[in-house]
C-alpha cells in the first residue's frame, strides 16, 4: 500500500465532514417534520372541532434561568389571541411552544385587582380556589399532569360576564410572568 498524499487526506477529511453535516441536517429536518405533524402551530396533537368562541392561548419559556422582564420576575409568558370575548361557551386551545411543561387555569379576577398580583405560597403556587377550569392534559381536554412541550391541551367552559386571569400555576411559573387578562362581556 502506498502512503496517502496530503491532498488525498484532505479530500477524505472534507468528504467526511460534509457527510456528517448533511446527516445532522437530515436528522434535524426529519425530526422537525415528525414533531410538527398535527395542529397548526407545530404541535404534535390536534383538538377536536368546537362550536362557540375559540381562544388560542400560547405558553412560552426561555428554557433557562428566569431572567425577568418589565414588571415581571421571570422569562415565561402566557398569551391569548383574544383580550375580550362574549359570555357563553368558550373553548381554550392551549399550545405549549416552550421547553417546559405548562398548564392554563381560569380564575375570576375580583374587583379592580390586576393580573399578576395574587399572593404566592411557599410552594411557588397561588391558591386555585374558585377555578372555572383548566387545560393541563397533553393532547386531551381538561385537567392532567401538564401540557408537554410542542403539544396542546384544551378545555371548554361556560363563562359569565366578568374579568378572568388565565395563568400557569406550576411552581414559580406565575411569578415568572405566566398570566394574562381575559374580559368576558
Amino acid at each position: 500500500m502506498t502512503p496517502l498524499s496530503r491532498s488525498q487526506l484532505l479530500v477524505g477529511v472534507l468528504a467526511t465532514l460534509a457527510l456528517t453535516v448533511l446527516s445532522i441536517a437530515a436528522v434535524a429536518f426529519l425530526g422537525q417534520q415528525r414533531i410538527g405533524a398535527g395542529l397548526a402551530g407545530g404541535t404534535g396533537c390536534a383538538a377536536p372541532g368546537s362550536a362557540g368562541t375559540i381562544v388560542h392561548v400560547t405558553t412560552t419559556d426561555m428554557a433557562g434561568p428566569m431572567m425577568g422582564g418589565p414588571g415581571r420576575m421571570g422569562g415565561m409568558g402566557l398569551t391569548a389571541d383574544h383580550a375580550t370575548v362574549t359570555h357563553g361557551s368558550v373553548r381554550f386551545l392551549v399550545t405549549n411552544v416552550g421547553r417546559y411543561t405548562h398548564e392554563m387555569v381560569i380564575l375570576p379576577l375580583p374587583g379592580e385587582q390586576m393580573t399578576g398580583t395574587r399572593p404566592i405560597g411557599g410552594d411557588g403556587k397561588i391558591d386555585e380556589a374558585g377555578s372555572l377550569g383548566e387545560a393541563s392534559a397533553t393532547c386531551a381536554e381538561g385537567a392532567g399532569q401538564g401540557i408537554l412541550p410542542r403539544t396542546s391541551g384544551w378545555v371548554s367552559v361556560n363563562l359569565p360576564p366578568g374579568r378572568y386571569e388565565l395563568l400557569c400555576n406550576f411552581a414559580g411559573h406565575y411569578a415568572a410572568g405566566m398570566y394574562t387578562l381575559l374580559t368576558v362581556t
